[in-house]
């Protein structure tokens, strides 16, 4: 862990509603500092102590390496729709992240939090969540001391660019979760974006090893923990926040 009880984590993916998201709430935290490494720029939240890495993927495992991280987070994925085929669906949401993965092992990263999906089964016979299930079996064979694999329903949240019938999705969830999803259904209940960052801050504090799968009530205990376990949010002062621009490294980005 880090000097001082911060931790640092390295976060891959940070320009989707997860990512952005996390990086908001973990602005002001006195008990974590995040690292990015994507392709292109994010406005960084003010008051935040974090930066951004940018390079093509090829160049990611070095910028995985430079953040000096004791977590690596996770947060990559698409759609089959927004990906244009199955192919490019598994080239991201499996290979890219497995890739990234054993980048952060060989970095000497122990500690690994993926976002998943409520339903991830190899066996599946939809192709969305096969493929999840699998990307979850192959980060459980590089061996890190923790990972956590975090099993989300539908995402609620503001997201950069809304996809087409998922703003009538957000809306109608609260009412499926409260009429039909119940019982044994209940993990496949909608649930905030912040909540989902919320649980990830509070599992970067974790230090017992083993391979951990949390669902929605899950989520929802952690996301409630993560005050006491990393801080509550410490408002900037004056005009110390992080400047958006400054705080952006390029010496390996290729566009």
């Amino acid at each position: 862990m880090s000097a001082g009880n911060v931790v640092r984590i390295c976060l891959v993916g940070a320009t989707g509603l997860i990512g952005s998201t996390l990086m908001r709430e973990a602005a002001g935290r006195h008990g974590v500092r995040i690292v990015g490494v994507g392709r292109r720029e994010v406005a960084l939240p003010p008051g935040g102590r974090m930066e951004m890495l940018v390079g093509e993927p090829i160049d990611w495992p070095a910028l995985i390496r430079a953040a000096q991280a004791d977590v690596f987070v996770c947060a990559l994925g698409t759609t089959i729709k927004d990906a244009g085929s199955q192919e490019q669906f598994r080239a991201i949401d499996h290979d890219l992240v497995r890739f990234c993965a054993e980048a952060a092992r060989e970095a000497g990263i122990a500690h690994m939090v993926m976002v998943s999906s409520v339903g991830a089964d190899r066996t599946s016979r939809r192709f969305y969540l096969s493929v999840k299930g699998e990307t979850e079996a192959a980060l459980g064979r590089l061996r890190f001391d923790r990972l956590d694999v975090l099993r989300p329903g539908l995402l609620r949240g503001r997201r950069e660019r809304v996809r087409k019938g998922e703003r009538v999705l957000q809306a109608l969830a609260p009412l499926a979760d409260f009429l039909v999803l119940r019982g044994k259904w209940r993990r496949f209940r909608s649930i905030q974006a912040r909540d989902v960052a919320l649980a990830i801050l509070s599992l970067s504090h974790e230090d017992a090893q083993g391979h951990f799968v949390h669902e929605h009530d899950a989520l929802k205990r952690l996301a409630l923990a993560a005050d006491a376990t990393v801080g509550e949010i410490v408002p900037p002062s004056g005009t110390r926040g992080v400047d958006s621009t400054a705080a952006v490294h390029q010496g390996l980005d290729r566009r």
